[in-house]
């Protein structure tokens, strides 16, 4: 085990040593891509929240598991004004699997993102979808391809990688490689605790060009106005959607008014301390 490796909680290592285990698709995946940047401003144009609603059906970090079709609460978030939606194809932490993922993605017509642990290029070609989530911790290490290969090799599929961050160096990794799309992970995958000033000490640092998502910890309507005020472009919510009548708490959470506040940029003077 790495020192980074030691660092994870218990729950994130086996998370981790199960997907450098996965074997990837059969054929390179060509695909035709929904524009998750221009959902986003179509979505906020509608006068919605831009919100990636997650189909999650459990979790290490949540109790209980809905075993509903996948199908039928995906077309509900849709209902709900969801611009998008996050579907877990990890099988063995989070009940998710690349079957879901395919047919919910031929039920709806708004972006779907593949929210996974792929740490390999062959992993790619698992299934398709519009987005892909590539996170920055769990790459240039030891059994993972690195950062920069995994973002190219998706570009070249079509893919729209969104490069998920929870610190102030994994965020310039991840524009190093030129990441269009960033999403800041409120939850430290080392303690598994969730704090919402994450977002808002890097959402400082990432240019206005970049469409930013805030990750994890949203659950209420003042969770959302606090980070569109920090400066999120859209925000992805699972627990706060899955627990209960998925398509009111997703009307609840992207009808809230909640005016998104400007970033500094890559040139902003970052005034809090990221310690994480």
């Amino acid at each position: 085990m790495n020192a980074n490796e030691d660092k994870l909680a218990p729950e994130v290592r086996s998370i981790l040593a199960a997907a450098r285990e996965r074997s990837g698709g059969g054929a390179t995946v060509d695909v035709d891509a929904r524009s998750f940047p221009a959902a986003v401003r179509a979505a906020e144009a509608d006068g919605r929240v831009p919100v990636v609603a997650e189909v999650k059906p459990t979790s290490p970090t949540t109790e209980g598991e809905r075993t509903d079709d996948p199908v039928a609460l995906a077309e509900e978030m849709v209902a709900g004004g969801a611009t998008a939606l996050s579907v877990l194809t990890e099988p063995e932490h989070f009940g998710g699997s690349t079957e879901s993922l395919r047919r919910i993605r031929e039920a709806v017509d708004v972006p779907v993102l593949r929210k996974d642990f792929v740490v390999r290029e062959a992993q790619l070609d698992a299934v398709a979808s519009d987005l892909v989530l590539l996170i920055a911790r769990f790459l240039d290490e030891p059994g993972t391809d690195s950062l920069a290969a995994l973002y190219e090799a998706a570009q070249e599929r079509g893919f729209q990688p969104l490069v998920e961050v929870h610190t102030r160096g994994e965020l310039e990794r991840a524009l190093d490689v030129g990441a269009e799309i960033v999403g800041v992970n409120n939850r430290d995958l080392g303690e598994l605790e969730v704090d919402l000033g994450t977002f808002e000490r890097l959402a400082p640092h990432v240019p206005e060009d970049v469409t930013l998502l805030a990750e994890s910890g949203v659950a209420s309507v003042e969770d959302v106005r606090r980070m569109r005020r920090a400066g999120a472009d859209a925000l992805l919510i699972g627990t706060a959607i899955m627990d209960g009548d998925v398509r009111a708490n997703t009307e609840r959470l992207t009808g809230v008014e909640a005016e998104k506040g400007r970033r500094g940029g890559a040139t902003a003077t970052h005034t809090g301390s990221d310690t994480r």
